[in-house]
C-alpha cells in the first residue's frame, strides 16, 4: 500500500512540475494573428458606399441581431487564437473586411474580449464597398507610436483609378522592442487571376517602398494580411525577392489544408511574413517560434459536402450564421 501511495504522489508532483514549466514557457510567448472577418458590416446603410446588400432591406437581409451575433462569435474566436501557446489572447490582431469603428467596437464588447485592454488602429479606406483593415492590440503589451495609411494607387484597364483598400501601417513598441506592422487586404482575383495580378504586385511594391523609407538598422517588420495570392504567387515573391523577409506560412498550404477553400481547392491567401530580425535571440527581442492556421472544430462546417471548410456567414445570399469564410492565421513569438 505504501508503494502505491508513494507512486501516486510521485506522479502527482511530476505533473505539477511539468505544468509549471509549460506555464512558464507560455508566459514568455505571445501570438500575433490575422483574420479576414468576411464582410463584417453593421446593419445601417452608408450612403457613400456600396453596402446596400448588408442592410435589413438589402439582398442579404442583414439585421442588427445578425450583426450582434457575429460580433460575439468573432470575439470568441479572437480570444482563443493561439491558446495552446500563450497565457493571453493575441497581442496583435490584424483584421480585414470590417466596415467601420462601430463594427470594431462591437467585437471588443463581446464577453470573450471585454475584460482585456484591447484598442485598435483604423482608418476609413476608399474601397467602394466600404470595407477596411484594422489592427487590434493589447495596450498592456503594445504601444502605438505612429500610424498611417498607404494608398494603393492602381488603375483599371480603362485607365481609371481602381478604388481599393489602403494598406495600414502601424509603428509601435511590443514590450521593449520597436515593431513595424503592415496590415493588408490586396485586390481580389474576381476579374481573373492573371488579369489582376499587376494590382497585387503593385501592392507589394507599395509596402516595399515604405520599408525603404524606414530609418534604423535591424528593423522588426511584420507584413500580414489577406493577399489574395498564395505564397508562391508573383506578388508575394516580390516581397521575398527583396531578401528582407521570411515567410513561415510557406509550408502550411497543402491540397488538404489552407486558410480558405473555393470550389474544393484550398488556398493560403492569409499570411504573416516577418523580417529576418525575428530569427535572433538577443535579450529584449522577440524571436519567431512557429506559424499556424487556427482551425478548431467550431470554425468548420461539421457535415455535408463542405465538411471541414470554414463555417461562413453567407453562401451567396443564403445566411448560414457562421464565423467567416477564412480561418485566422497566427505566429508565435518568444520574448527573450
Amino acid at each position: 500500500m505504501f508503494w502505491k501511495v508513494f507512486f501516486v504522489l510521485c506522479v502527482f508532483h511530476t505533473v505539477i512540475a511539468i505544468n509549471a514549466i509549460v506555464l512558464k514557457n507560455q508566459e514568455d510567448q505571445f501570438t500575433i494573428a490575422f483574420y479576414n472577418l468576411e464582410n463584417f458590416f453593421d446593419a445601417q446603410d452608408d450612403p457613400h458606399t456600396l453596402d446596400d446588400d448588408f442592410t435589413p432591406e438589402g439582398r442579404k437581409k442583414w439585421s442588427s441581431s445578425r450583426f450582434r451575433k457575429k460580433a460575439k462569435k468573432l470575439a470568441r474566436t479572437i480570444s482563443l487564437i493561439g491558446q495552446d501557446h500563450s497565457t493571453i489572447p493575441p497581442v496583435l490582431v490584424g483584421v480585414a473586411e470590417v466596415e467601420n469603428k462601430k463594427a470594431l467596437n462591437k467585437v471588443l464588447e463581446g464577453k470573450a474580449l471585454s475584460d482585456w485592454d484591447y484598442d485598435y488602429v483604423h482608418f476609413n479606406s476608399p474601397d467602394e464597398r466600404g470595407i477596411d483593415t484594422a489592427l487590434f492590440y493589447l495596450k498592456s503589451h503594445f504601444t502605438v507610436l505612429n500610424a498611417e495609411i498607404l494608398p494603393l494607387l492602381i488603375s483599371d484597364e480603362d485607365g481609371d483609378r481602381d478604388f481599393t483598400r489602403d494598406i495600414l501601417y502601424v509603428h509601435g513598441r511590443l514590450h521593449q522592442e520597436e515593431l513595424h506592422v503592415f496590415v493588408n487586404h490586396w485586390p481580389s482575383r474576381r476579374a481573373g487571376t492573371d488579369e489582376t495580378e499587376y494590382k497585387r504586385v503593385k501592392a507589394a511594391e507599395t509596402v516595399l517602398g515604405k520599408v525603404a523609407r524606414l530609418e534604423g538598422e535591424q528593423l522588426n517588420i511584420i507584413i500580414m494580411g489577406d493577399f489574395n495570392d498564395d505564397p508562391n504567387s508573383q506578388s508575394i515573391q516580390t516581397l521575398m525577392d527583396s531578401g528582407q523577409f521570411i515567410n513561415p506560412m510557406q509550408q502550411l498550404l497543402s491540397p488538404s489544408s489552407g486558410s480558405a477553400n473555393y470550389k474544393g481547392e484550398w488556398s493560403l491567401f492569409d499570411q504573416i511574413i516577418v523580417s529576418h530580425s525575428f530569427l535572433n535571440y538577443e535579450k529584449g527581442t522577440h524571436s519567431f517560434k512557429k506559424a499556424k492556421v487556427f482551425a478548431p472544430k467550431f470554425l468548420k462546417e461539421w457535415n455535408g459536402k463542405y465538411k471541414g471548410n470554414p463555417f461562413r456567414t453567407f453562401v451567396g445570399k443564403k445566411y448560414l450564421g457562421g464565423y467567416s469564410d477564412h480561418f485566422p492565421v497566427y505566429i508565435v513569438v518568444k520574448e527573450n
